[in-house]
């Protein structure tokens, strides 16, 4: 078994993903499903989280995910991902999307970005530790600090779900109590 290391650079396990859209992808309007999408993302993103990690890795969360234009049949889609951020057995991948046609010349268009969290996990599916991201440009510092932003966001809404359960839980037993 290879050793995992205690860091990598950002750019070791970037990957970059196309695709060409076809009729079978399409929902009623004509338009890919937003679900082919979501699934090339969390492949991509996947591939990203396993070679950084040096082994399996599962999709814990992804983030909102807004489509800012509609692909079409045809549309070549591109998933260029890479690790934004690094906990002990946790990485957040970030993935941008964008597309451009497959019988033109022209610019892509942004169609989306979406960011995913993935757990590493060992055989038995227990979480392992991780190698630590090493940004290597100002991009890769920034994509950082986002996504310590996002992080701190997500463990706030963990919280306070929790917190609003335990005191659905506390009105109820004090219902209960005095029935």
């Amino acid at each position: 078994m290879t050793s995992i290391p205690a860091s990598r650079p950002t750019s070791v396990t970037r990957l970059s993903l196309s695709h060409i859209t076809a009729q079978n992808e399409t929902n009623l309007l004509g338009t890919v499903h937003g679900g082919v999408i979501m699934t090339l993302v969390d492949s991509a993103a996947g591939v990203v989280a396993a070679r950084h990690s040096g082994g399996a890795a599962v999709t814990a969360s992804m983030d909102e995910m807004v489509f800012l234009v509609p692909v079409r049949v045809g549309d070549v889609v591109h998933f260029r991902s890479q690790v934004n951020w690094t906990g002990r057995s946790s990485m957040e991948i970030g993935v941008r999307i964008t597309a451009d046609r497959w019988d033109a010349v022209g610019p892509e268009v942004h169609v989306a970005s979406a960011y995913l969290v993935f757990v590493a996990v060992d055989e038995e599916g227990k979480p392992r530790a991780v190698p630590q991201v090493v940004p290597e440009t100002d991009e890769d510092r920034r994509r950082l600090r986002e996504a310590e932003i996002r992080r701190s966001h997500r463990l706030a809404r963990r919280a306070a779900i929790i917190a609003s359960r335990e005191e659905d839980q506390r009105e109820e037993d004090q219902e209960g109590a005095t029935q």
